[in-house]
This record gives C-alpha cells, sequence and structure tokens, in this order.
C-alpha cells in the first residue's frame, strides 16, 4: 500500500497511540515506586509526586513560577504541593529581596534527604537497567533525544492556540 506523505498508516497510528500509553504508564509506574520506597521507610506525609518535585528541584531556588515552568507541572498542582510541603518542613520560602512580590523556594535539609534518597533510587534503577543490558547507552540517547523531539513539538502545538 503506498500512502502518500499526509496519509497515516494504520501500523504509524497504532504505534503513535501506543507510545503516548506507554509515556502514562511510565510515569504513573515510576509514582507507584516511590510511593512504595516512601511508604517502606516510613514517610507518610509527602506523596509520591510531592517527592518527585523534590527531586525535580535539587539544590536550586526558584520561584513557584519557574518551577511551573520548568517542570511542566499544573499551576494549581504546583501552589497546593508546595503548601503541604512547606508545612511539613521538606521546603523552605523567603521574599526575593528584589521583587517582595515573589517567594523563592529551596529544599530544606528535611527536602534535600527525600532529594538523595530519590537520586539514590534513579542510580540503583540505572545500574540495574545496564546490568541487566535492558537499554545500551547508545538507545538511552536516542531515546532521549526522541522524547525532546516530541516535547519540542507539542510546545509549539501548545503555542499555536
Amino acid at each position: 500500500m503506498n500512502f502518500e506523505a499526509n496519509e497515516i498508516s494504520p501500523n504509524n497510528r497504532t504505534d503513535f497511540l501506543e507510545c503516548l500509553r506507554l509515556i502514562e504508564r511510565l510515569h504513573r509506574r515510576i509514582l507507584d515506586i516511590l510511593k512504595f520506597r516512601l511508604e517502606a521507610l516510613g514517610y507518610v506525609d509527602i506523596n509520591s509526586v510531592q517527592a518527585l518535585l523534590l527531586h525535580n528541584i535539587g539544590d536550586r531556588e526558584m520561584t513557584a513560577g519557574e518551577l511551573r515552568t520548568r517542570g511542566y507541572y499544573l499551576g494549581s498542582n504546583v501552589s497546593y504541593n508546595l503548601k503541604k510541603m512547606v508545612g511539613n518542613g521538606y521546603i523552605k520560602q523567603e521574599r526575593s529581596e528584589h521583587d517582595l512580590r515573589s517567594v523563592r523556594i529551596k529544599l530544606s535539609q528535611k527536602g534535600l534527604a527525600i532529594h538523595a534518597l530519590i537520586a539514590e533510587l534513579f542510580d540503583q534503577h540505572l545500574e540495574l537497567i545496564n546490568a541487566e543490558q535492558l537499554i545500551q547507552d547508545s538507545e538511552l540517547n536516542t531515546l532521549r533525544s526522541q522524547l525532546r523531539q516530541l516535547e519540542t513539538f507539542w510546545d509549539q502545538q501548545v503555542s499555536c492556540y
């Protein structure tokens, strides 16, 4: 079967939709893994989404707006989660010296401990992936590059609206 440039093959559509489902499922699965690890270590005042936020903040200091932009989190979710994490002592916040309307956030010692825990977990997973030869380094690099291209494409689509 010969398809025109603007026609979509059924196989291509199927593969694309499966990739979308896999991306979504993989994100949910890593949140499950984080939840189980946190529970096993006795952390009851933080959830997996918040732990992932802490990991993504790392040792940087930023505003909630920057966190939304860099992490592509939904605004209401970031505000809610930041409030909870400040209340539970995982994040410190202070007014910006230059713009009093802006609040800067950074991890407290408690938040840094969660960041380290998640980083260690990810390192363990990468070691297992390498040991079991699930994904070769070059394949991982290609996957990262392709996902970035897809992200760029979708960013462009969002800007069209």
